[in-house]
């Protein structure tokens, strides 16, 4: 990747493992079956990019811009989003697996989970308002001190999260998920 600007390209089966790249834009760009693991981004950008069953798991996004990053049936494990420029910030997950990967204090209004893996994620101090979580499995998932305003978890599954911390106004559940909104009172809904 010597361009600096890549451009409507598309990068198909392409490996960069455990190696580090910077100050590279990407502009409406579609990744393919590409494995980005344990590479390092510094200060690059996607722009309207498509990322399609890609491993990206454990890679590092110092600095980076994601605006209107769209994944597809992506392995994105460990991955700290957090690091990533707060700017225009918007991504989309379809199929994806982010088990234990960090959105601390990112600002995601109306971002998309679908059909996807969120196991110990972090959401602690994002602004989550108007989000979907559609089928999604929020297993030890952190939510503290949380915006999800108006955020649907109706078809999510294996989330506590504590009301007392998190802003929940007008957030959707589903009558059969509602104990997780009461562990911490240690009770049994039968």
């Amino acid at each position: 990747m010597e361009n600096q600007l890549h451009e409507n390209k598309t990068f198909k089966n392409f490996i960069l493992p455990e190696k580090e790249t910077s100050n590279i834009e990407f502009s409406k760009c579609v990744f393919l079956n590409c494995d980005f693991s344990n590479t390092v981004f510094t200060s690059c950008k996607f722009i309207d990019c498509v990322f399609a069953s890609c491993n990206l798991s454990m890679t590092k996004l110092k600095h980076c811009q994601l605006n209107d990053a769209n994944f597809k049936d992506c392995k994105l494990l460990g991955i700290n989003f957090s690091s990533c420029i707060d700017f225009l910030f918007v991504v989309k997950f379809e199929d994806c697996i982010l088990d234990y990967s960090s959105f601390v204090k990112k600002k995601m209004i109306k971002t998309s989970f679908k059909n996807s893996s969120l196991k110990s994620v972090d959401f602690s101090e994002c602004d989550l308002t108007k989000s979907v979580f559609a089928n999604t499995n929020l297993l030890n998932a952190v939510f503290n001190r949380t915006n999800l305003k108006e955020v649907d978890f109706l078809t999510a599954i294996n989330f506590t999260i504590d009301p007392e911390i998190n802003t929940m106004k007008k957030a959707k559940f589903s009558l059969h998920a509602v104990s997780g909104l009461l562990n911490k009172y240690d009770i049994q809904i039968e």
